[in-house]
């Protein structure tokens, strides 16, 4: 089988799956496990997989420039936001990640909601202007432009000094194997420091998310409070989430 003809089948397999593993897709092509991750590099070179230990996963189309994730599956996570809004209680002090999920959550907000923001982002700072009753601490550092947040070491340090009752969490990849995952270090190191500041942390996951993978480990899932997600609770990837026992939260 030439390498074209098989990376058609890896694809195919890895859409039809939500994964491949090399030894097993071996045995079936007749060929070698290092055949096949030699494939496998050469897909995740073009953008077409994560791979991961013993094989691959999708690939997460979350991990595109900030203008074309605001286009990305624009009514999961409306519904998402709706679900992830009513997690604010009044009062409360909440920690906003960037990104465009969590931007869509500052929309459905109640106009007089009273509570502290605790946000990296100052898209999200700048979106909380028009409410007049929530407080707004804006956390500096080094701006990452992919997501519009502040990351590095003054951001990190500037994170330890919260405590908050609540992290709203995003992520471009979300897995039953490899956690949470986004596709930049520094940041994943931010949403880390974040997380361990609030006594509660939920993902923000619409359903192009679900089963995809990215280079870089946030959190295992066991880390966390729930997902909320508007992904098919009977997909394949849903199913292995839940097998685990994880709090999942519909949209």
């Amino acid at each position: 089988m030439l390498a074209a003809e098989r990376h058609e089948v890896l694809l195919d397999r890895l859409t039809r799956d939500g994964k491949l593993v090399a030894r097993e897709i071996a045995v079936e092509l007749g060929t070698s496990e290092d055949t096949i991750r030699r494939d496998l590099r050469d897909l995740a070179a073009a953008g077409l997989c994560q791979r991961v230990y013993g094989g691959a996963l999708p690939v997460s189309p979350a991990i595109g420039n900030y203008a074309t994730r605001q286009s990305i599956n624009t009514d999961g996570k409306r519904r998402v936001a709706r679900a992830a809004a009513s997690l604010i209680t009044p009062g409360s002090t909440v920690i906003l990640d960037g990104g465009t999920s969590t931007l869509a959550v500052v929309a459905e907000l109640p106009a007089q909601l009273h509570a502290t923001v605790v946000t990296h982002s100052p898209t999200i700072a700048s979106a909380l202007m028009d409410h007049a009753h929530v407080e707004v601490y804006l956390i500096g550092g080094r701006l990452f432009k992919h997501s519009a947040v502040a990351c590095g070491a003054a951001a990190v340090e500037a994170a330890q000094l919260v405590n908050a009752d609540l992290f709203l969490l995003g992520v471009t990849g979300v897995h039953a194997q490899t956690g949470l995952t986004t596709d930049d270090s520094d940041e994943a190191a931010m949403k880390r420091a974040l997380a361990s500041r609030a006594a509660d942390t939920y993902v923000l996951a619409s359903s192009e998310k679900i089963g995809a993978a990215s280079r870089f480990t946030v959190l295992p899932l066991a880390k966390i409070a729930g997902i909320v997600t508007d992904a098919p609770a009977d997909s394949p990837a849903m199913r292995e989430i839940a097998a685990l026992g994880h709090s999942v939260i519909p949209a």
